[in-house]
């Protein structure tokens, strides 16, 4: 829970790609980044926030959990942003039709 915390506070999850998984990803992202036009020049930092962008734009999270007994409780106070930057949809019990 803790890197869905930190997507849900900051966006992103600190370290989780290496120097050359990133440099990767920027070279994949590179043409998409550009626009179609290949003589702009993009920085790696600006096209490390392109990609930040889109995936903060394009990821959903979808976390279940039962309310019963004190893990739940214990969950909300260790990680508050499972209360503060989501919608809580509470669901009864489903009937048996």
């Amino acid at each position: 829970l803790e890197d869905v915390d930190s997507v849900l506070n900051t966006g992103e999850v600190p370290n989780l790609f290496a120097v050359d998984e990133k440099q990767e990803i920027m070279e994949m992202i590179r043409p998409i980044a550009q626009g179609g036009n290949r003589n702009v020049e993009l920085s790696p930092l600006t096209l490390f926030a392109f990609f930040v962008a889109r995936c903060r734009e394009n990821l959903h999270i979808v976390v279940a959990f039962s309310p019963i007994g004190n893990a739940f409780r214990n969950r909300l106070r260790q990680f508050p942003s499972l209360i503060n930057c989501c919608t809580i949809d509470w669901y009864q019990s489903w009937p048996e039709e």
